[in-house]
């Protein structure tokens, strides 16, 4: 093995320590792989020792997933090469990557059909010249942050705004490469093995047989990417998708394609009070509210959510800070604002779901000229930099305030529950944050009855009530039928709540699937499990 691929953790490397939740770790030593086959010499070293490894991509995960609690760091960023491309019998194509591939860099290089070709064999090289002569080709799944990388994307199940359409990660999965903690490999493609109802198997690539215990919970019908995922006679490939880098190290993945529409088109609806902006996103869902009336049949790509606070906290810096003055002007009667996307094939459908979207507003008690329409990529653009701001300004006021407290950081839900539950969980939310007098805002993905309650304290005092508060919400999405977590991951701060939403019972199957991959718990120590539960 390269001498310095394994590396003290020095003060040079202290970034590593920590990711976007804000959480720091400590650690005493760290990688940086650039092959699979360095990862398997890295994990190979470390078994003899039993030294525990934390998997890290970008960072920008929200849950600690990546934070080390001593040990070793293996941070996948320089595996950042598109290693292939492949054209299947009907016609779609598919990509290889390495983990550390960051969105942004991929949606780039698709968009202007520009790749490394480097070491690809024939049969890539032919399927890229195919996908160069297609049309537009894109990776559905659009979280917020788009420095994510595609190993970290799998490893939560990450979806993001589009998500109300397109789902998530998982179905654009189509073939995995893992390296389990002593250095075997396990190459599983979509399609070629399935557990028979909860008892699976599986052979690594050196011959060995695991057999695979599945939890026997029943997955909430909702968004969810709340620990392992777990169905009768299913696919075997999914349960490495959202599995919090706790069973192998993701080092190679195959994603499917889709055709890009030619026709996007975004509209920003405002609304004078909340219950409205509910009501509206019912009615554009398809739900029948009104005796006679016919469902609308509109098809939204995606359907976002700001609340009143939201926007008031957006106003702020657009009046305070000059980064935001692209932003168009937003006036204090709108307390509530949703972002609908339409696809389509045809400029003339479009626009008549465009038509439907307006009546849609007016019979939610809207006024259709409260509305922002982007048709061209330039509006579509600023809709985007409005989207994106409000979490941004959140940020940068909670950074604010820890200067002053050290001990506070944002409290941000990532719950989901099914649609009959949507008005009731957010009158919940409404009621609780006033009374106990804690700032918020709330805004996401509402297509999906999934909203991230961003609770902003000021001190000590009110972290914690707003922790509590976290730890009551989480009871009541379970009672609903909801996901404690529907596109973070569970990482190591929302293990709590995932003991809540499945049990004592269902948490032991969990820790018993695991041990199958890695019987030490050596991968991402304290993720899904406390680590107190992983040594039992």
């Amino acid at each position: 093995m390269e001498q310095n691929l394994i590396r003290p953790m020095t003060a040079e490397y202290e970034e590593y320590l920590r990711d976007e939740s804000r959480s720091v770790g400590h650690g005493e030593s760290i990688s940086f792989p650039k092959s699979t086959q360095q990862i398997q010499a890295v994990l190979k070293q470390l078994q003899a020792s039993g030294t525990p490894v934390t998997l890290q991509g970008s960072r920008t995960g929200l849950t600690a997933a990546a934070v080390p609690d001593g040990g070793h760091v293996m941070n996948l960023s320089r595996m950042d090469r598109v290693l292939g491309c492949r054209q299947d019998d009907q016609g779609a194509f598919y990509l290889t990557v390495q983990p550390g591939v960051l969105l942004a860099e991929l949606r780039k290089k698709i968009r202007n059909k520009n790749f490394d070709t480097t070491g690809w064999d024939e049969a890539s090289l032919r399927a890229y010249t195919a996908f160069c002569r297609a049309p537009e080709q894109f990776f559905t799944p659009d979280p917020t942050e788009t420095s994510a990388s595609l190993g970290g994307m799998v490893n939560c199940n990450a979806s993001g705004a589009r998500s109300l359409y397109y789902g998530s990660v998982r179905p654009y999965v189509s073939r995995l490469k893992m390296v389990l903690a002593d250095g075997d490999t396990l190459t599983i493609r979509r399609g070629e093995h399935f557990a028979k109802e909860r008892q699976g198997a599986l052979r690594t690539d050196s011959g060995r047989l695991i057999q695979i215990p599945l939890p026997t919970y029943q997955m909430p019908h909702t968004k969810n990417a709340s620990g392992y995922y777990a169905a009768d006679d299913m696919d075997l490939i999914d349960l490495f998708i959202g599995a919090d880098g706790t069973l192998g190290v993701t080092a190679e993945i195959e994603i499917r394609l889709v055709p890009l529409p030619p026709i996007v088109w975004g509209v920003t609806a405002f609304f004078d009070r909340e219950e409205k902006a509910l009501r509206y996103v019912r009615l554009i869902r398809g739900e029948v509210l009104e005796e006679g009336q016919q469902p609308f049949v509109l098809r939204p790509v995606s359907a976002e959510f700001f609340n009143g606070d939201a926007l008031e906290i957006l106003r702020r810096q657009k009046r305070e800070n000059s980064a935001f003055a692209q932003i168009h002007d937003i006036p204090a009667r709108y307390q509530a604002a949703i972002y609908v996307e339409l696809h389509g094939e045809q400029e003339e459908e479009v626009l008549a779901r465009l038509l439907e979207l307006g009546r849609a507003i007016t019979m939610a008690g809207g006024d259709e000229g409260d509305t922002w329409v982007a048709r061209d990529q330039s509006d579509l653009d600023r809709l985007m930099f409005f989207r994106h701001a409000i979490p941004e300004c959140v940020n940068m006021l909670i950074d604010k305030r820890k200067q002053k407290d050290k001990t506070i950081t944002k409290l941000g839900t990532d719950m989901a529950v099914p649609d009959s539950q949507l008005e009731e969980v957010m009158a919940l939310y409404n009621r609780m944050l006033q009374e106990q007098g804690l700032e918020s805002a709330i805004w996401g993905h509402i297509g999906n009855n999934h909203l991230h309650v961003n609770i902003l304290p000021n001190d000590g005092e009110e972290y914690k009530k707003g922790q509590q508060l976290y730890r009551q919400w989480a009871a009541y999405v379970t009672e609903k039928g909801g996901a404690v977590s529907a596109e973070h991951g569970v990482g190591k701060l929302k293990a709590g709540f995932l003991l809540v939403m499945y049990g004592p019972e269902h948490i032991r199957q969990m820790r018993r699937l695991k041990l199958a991959f890695d019987p030490e718990c050596r991968l991402n120590r304290g993720n899904l499990f406390a680590a107190e539960e992983e040594a039992k």
